[in-house]
């Protein structure tokens, strides 16, 4: 008889299972053992319905009135996300923002080290962020092979991205997180998670200017109302 097959969990599931987990950590850390579904979905930004949903591509999870085991709940998600153990990373571009990701304490609770930290400024070379010295970028290819990286992150000038992209794909890297604002051209079988700070901030800018066009609607409809 032959297994059964694996359930596909949908790419945004996925995310929000990525928030569970830091959630989860964050509880950890301050000592919790369990948590009800109603605090860890409000904690995460969802209801509890969607949680319970998401939660059911795991297999059975929690108890009905006692809630969540913190420690297994959060083991089960680090395995299901691949993250039980660190992954190692390279980071491409130490500029400002190179610089800030590579300092951030924060990946290496999470599943996450960066193995490598590469910039073509002769300048930067040498220096350490986070514990690890920057390398110049024609040290790609070997620091992806010493240490077998199958994740990068991109922060480099637009102009140089899907240069240093095609050298990470041919290296062996799978998966790129690209901070740099343009669209990058990969192979399939190659994820890129494309992240732009400015295009986040225009629609945040949006949805601020539509707050206030509701108000000023909202305040003449008052308005009318009165006798």
């Amino acid at each position: 008889m032959s297994e059964p097959r694996a359930r596909v969990i949908p790419e945004a599931t996925v995310a929000r299972l990525a928030v569970y987990l830091r959630v989860l950590t964050g509880l950890a850390e301050g000592g919790r053992s369990s948590v009800s579904s109603g605090e860890l979905a409000s904690a995460a930004g969802v209801n509890p319905a969607g949680l319970r949903k998401d939660l059911s591509y795991l297999g059975p999870c929690g108890v009905r009135g006692v809630g969540y085991a913190v420690p297994a709940l959060r083991e089960r998600l680090a395995r299901a996300l691949g993250v039980e153990e660190a992954r190692s990373c390279v980071l491409v571009g130490m500029g400002n923002l190179g610089s800030a990701l590579a300092g951030y304490a924060g990946f290496g609770s999470r599943g996450f080290s960066f193995v490598g930290l590469l910039d073509a400024d002769p300048a930067r070379v040498g220096e350490v962020v986070g514990g690890t010295a920057v390398r110049p970028v024609d040290d790609l290819e070997d620091v992806v092979a010493e240490h077998g990286v199958t994740i990068a992150v991109v922060t480099t000038p637009a102009v140089v991205a899907q240069q240093v992209c095609d050298r990470l794909v041919a290296a062996g890297v799978r998966s790129i997180v690209n901070f740099a604002p343009v669209a990058l051209v990969v192979p399939a079988g190659v994820d890129v998670r494309q992240v732009d700070l400015s295009v986040e901030l225009q629609v945040l800018a949006f949805l601020d200017q539509q707050k206030g066009v509701h108000l000023v609607a909202d305040r003449e409809t008052e308005q009318v109302a009165l006798p």
